[in-house]
């Protein structure tokens, strides 16, 4: 509002020498080991926490899911129906993205055929590692109601390997919700840092 251009004291550069008190608001730079606000010795003192790298890097993913939707059929809609207000899968943690590159769980939901199935292993490919995948309904576990058709590929896991079954035709929200739990459980329980031996 004003024309003026503020301008700004001088900044200094101070040797520690005890605990330095400015009442004049001057900026001060203090240079010394263990001076003002320089380390959180006294937190890490008070006690320590012991757990192994998997156990912190799994929990991290058990509440970061991000699938990538595979929706062939109407299993479809029961996954984007667990989208929604009511069952909001974001509380979990799972949050659907647009791209494979960006996910690291695959839910194959409907009916895959053979002209399919090609597509299905290069959206897998794409998935960041560690990936999971999770079939949805009974077409994707085992060809469902057309499970003796020339086209179909009889369950998902013929052509990816599947960690999670969600049985139902379709099966609902809270299948797939509880389906997911499972995954998260398996996640936690698995080993992901490669060891020597």
């Amino acid at each position: 509002m004003g024309g003026g251009v503020q301008r700004f004291g001088r900044i200094r550069f101070l040797v520690y020498a005890g605990v330095y008190r400015r009442s004049d608001g001057r900026l001060c730079l203090r240079m010394e080991k263990r001076c003002a606000g320089m380390g959180i010795e006294g937190v890490l003192k008070k006690g320590f926490i012991t757990t192994s790298a998997d156990t912190v890097l799994n929990y991290m993913r058990t509440g970061s899911l991000w699938p990538v939707t595979f929706g062939l059929a109407c299993c479809a809609v029961e996954m984007m129906h667990a989208g929604m207000a009511r069952y909001d899968l974001d509380r979990f943690g799972i949050i659907f993205r647009p791209s494979p590159r960006q996910a690291d769980l695959m839910i194959v939901a409907g009916t895959l055929t053979n002209k399919m199935a090609p597509a299905l292993r290069r959206v897998y490919d794409q998935l960041a590692e560690p990936r999971w995948v999770l079939s949805m309904g009974s077409c994707a576990n085992g060809g469902g109601y057309y499970h003796y058709s020339y086209s179909v590929v009889r369950g998902a896991d013929r052509v990816v390997p599947v960690d999670v079954y969600v049985p139902g035709c379709p099966p609902t929200a809270e299948a797939l919700i509880y389906g997911l739990m499972q995954l998260q459980q398996k996640i936690k329980r698995t080993s992901t840092i490669a060891r020597d031996e």
